[in-house]
Parts: structure tokens; C-alpha cells; sequence
């Protein structure tokens, strides 16, 4: 695992995985590996009740309602969208459940205005085609295909930013669960195994790119990931994060809790005056979400390790949010200099502590980038 960049969970976590399925007694629907207990408890971690030798640590953090309802729908033979704002770990949550039902989540086909219908059936080696014509030797299985074949998870990221005809598509496999192959006189047809379903992930902010139409809705189970709010759920969401990118790039740097506050308060705020903006110029172009929270401190953590004096410091902090979250100019830049001049001054000296330097970090780096 140490030679890959970003090994996917099921590489990850294969000791805990391995685990689980050797003390799981649960009955398991299909050709799943994990009973849903145990895929739940893989995903949300182990608790002192469960009974267990050994802690299973949380991986994703919200509701459990939410994973729970993913893992029911997925049990039936109904597909499941996961829906909410760009960076609410709706990516991760549908890996975790690949990699706990079917031991692969890297059945994954990207949705993007250029994803066709080949992307989610299948296509041709040409060179085999030309030499011993068209046949299931010489036929290039999409990642939707072989997860119908092997009884898998697959899984469509940013399915309202494919195209109709592909969405169309994903319907007749969807209802259907076989694809066509008319290209061929014989075994054309793919009949999905036992245990196939598919992951779509969307954001709610390309509502009107590519709508989802009434057809395809009814094949999905909808779960709706909300931003998430709560400070000390997300403080532990950070926190994991950060401890796995430090570990990754074997770097030895303390997180001081203050500035973890300073941080989570920062966004806050942020998100505040943006549910009161009264129109979209007013509101930073950043969701605001937990992943972008991560990326700030991610950002400022590399530059201290690099460039710095191997200490995170609040001035660092605020440069990188203000790098981060400074999108659009100069709209973005006015939004962040008002939130420094209107909310962090105060504060700074109402209670001091790491907020003046927070201040001038800020003030220093929106200057720059002016």
C-alpha cells in the first residue's frame, strides 16, 4: 500500500475488512461479503457495546441513519443516489460501501459531458475486431458491465453531469439488469448476477445541468447528505483527516486545538453570512463544505512543514483560507475582506488570543491578491 498514492479502501482497510468477514455471523444478502451489521459497523466504527476483540475504526462521520438507509437500499434490487453539496463525503461514503459489500469500489465510471453510452456498456478492442471479429474476447466490458458480471457495486459519480442518452441508457440497466450486445450473433445478452447495484453520487448545486428525469428517478433510492454543521462532528471529521494526510506524508507537526476552533469558527461564520446574502454575488463561490475545511488546513499544514518554521501558525491559517476560498475576483476577495473587518476584528479584540494574527494573516493575503 505504501507505493500507491491513494490506495482505495478496500486496500486500506483490508486487515479490518479481513477481520470482519472472519466473525461475521450475519446472514448476507446475495454475494455480499459483509452482513449489513458489519458493513455499517465498518463504515461507522465499532462502539464499546458491539462486543467486539478488536475497535473498528469510523470512517465516515454523520448520521447513521444515512448509512444505514444506503445499505437497505442496496440489499433490494433498487439503485442508490447519494445527493447533496460538493464536498459532504458523498464520494467516500459510496466507496466504503463498495469496498465492505463487494471488496472493489474502483468499479467507477465519471459522469462528465463527454461520458457515453460505450462509458457505462462497452466498447472494442479494434486491433482483436480486425483480427478474429467481434466477440466477447474482443469486447472491452465498462466498469458498469463487470460489476454486473461479477455480482459488484458500481459505481456513477456526478450522474447529472452526464448527457440524456447516457442517463437513458442507465435506466434500461437499471430495470432491465442485462445489456444488449447486437453486435454479436450469439451470447449478446449480459444478465447481471446476484448482488449488482449501482452507487450515483450528484451534487445539488448542478440542479439544471443535466435534470434527472422522472424515469430515472424512480429507479433510485434518493439519500440526501447535508452539509455538515455540528462543530464537535465536524472537528472530528477534520481531525481524521488531517491525522491521515500527516501519517501520509510521514510529517511530524502539531494541530493546536486553538486553531482547529479558530478554523471550524471561520466557517462558520462564513456559511452564516451566506444563508443571509441576498443574492449569489454576496455568497462566497465555496460550498463551505467539511472536504474544503480539510483542503484549508491540508494547505496551510504543507506550507509550515515546507516553507515554514515546522509550525502551524494562525497568520499561515488565514492565508491559506483566503487562498482557498478566493475564487472569483474581485467578488470573493470583498466577501472575505468584509468577514475579516466586520467579524474577525472584533474578535480579535474581544478575546484575543490567536484571532489578531489570524487578522493579519488575512488582511496580508488578500493585499497580495489584489
Amino acid at each position: 500500500m505504501s507505493d500507491l498514492l491513494r490506495a482505495p479502501a478496500e486496500i486500506k482497510y483490508a486487515e479490518e475488512l479481513d477481520w470482519l468477514e472472519s466473525v461475521d455471523d450475519g446472514p448476507k444478502p446475495f454475494s455480499w461479503r459483509l452482513s449489513p451489521k458489519m458493513v455499517r459497523l465498518f463504515i461507522l466504527g465499532s462502539e464499546r457495546a458491539d462486543g467486539l476483540d478488536r475497535e473498528i475504526s469510523q470512517k465516515w462521520y454523520g448520521d447513521r441513519s444515512f448509512v444505514e438507509r444506503s445499505i437497505v437500499t442496496l440489499a433490494s434490487d433498487r439503485g442508490l443516489l447519494l445527493i447533496g453539496d460538493p464536498g459532504t463525503g458523498k464520494s467516500w461514503l459510496a466507496e466504503l460501501l463498495s469496498a465492505a459489500i463487494s471488496r472493489n469500489s474502483t468499479l467507477v465510471v465519471q459522469g462528465t459531458a463527454g461520458t457515453t453510452e460505450d462509458h457505462i456498456k462497452y466498447s472494442w478492442n479494434v486491433s482483436m475486431v480486425i483480427s478474429k471479429g467481434q466477440s466477447r474476447e474482443s469486447m472491452i466490458p465498462s466498469p458498469i458491465m463487470t460489476a454486473m458480471e461479477t455480482g459488484a457495486v458500481g459505481r456513477f459519480e456526478e450522474l447529472t453531469r452526464s448527457t440524456s442518452d447516457v442517463q437513458d441508457a442507465l435506466i434500461s440497466i437499471l430495470s432491465e439488469k442485462y445489456i444488449s450486445v447486437p453486435e454479436m450473433d450469439s451470447d449478446n445478452i449480459v444478465f447481471a448476477k446476484p448482488g449488482f447495484s449501482v452507487i450515483a453520487t450528484a451534487n445539488s448545486r448542478d440542479r439544471g445541468v443535466n435534470d434527472l428525469s422522472s424515469a430515472l428517478k424512480r429507479r433510485f433510492n434518493f439519500v440526501r447528505i447535508p452539509v455538515v454543521t455540528n462543530k464537535k462532528s465536524e472537528a472530528e471529521i477534520v481531525r481524521f483527516r488531517t491525522e491521515e494526510l500527516l501519517k501520509r506524508h510521514q510529517i511530524e507537526l502539531d494541530v493546536p486545538p486553538t486553531l482547529l476552533d479558530v478554523l471550524l469558527q471561520s466557517f462558520a461564520d462564513l456559511r452564516a453570512s451566506a444563508a443571509v446574502a441576498g443574492s449569489d454575488d454576496e455568497k462566497l463561490e465555496s460550498a463551505l463544505s467539511s472536504a474544503e475545511q480539510i483542503g484549508v488546513l491540508e494547505d496551510a499544514i504543507l506550507h509550515s512543514n515546507f516553507f515554514g518554521e515546522r509550525a502551524l501558525t494562525a497568520r499561515t491559517l488565514a492565508s491559506s483560507l483566503v487562498g482557498s476560498l478566493a475564487r472569483r475576483e474581485p467578488e470573493d476577495l470583498a466577501i472575505l475582506n468584509k468577514y475579516l473587518h466586520g467579524v474577525v476584528e472584533p474578535r480579535s479584540k474581544e478575546e484575543g488570543g490567536s484571532w489578531p494574527e489570524f487578522l493579519e494573516g488575512g488582511r496580508d493575503a488578500i493585499a497580495t491578491l489584489s
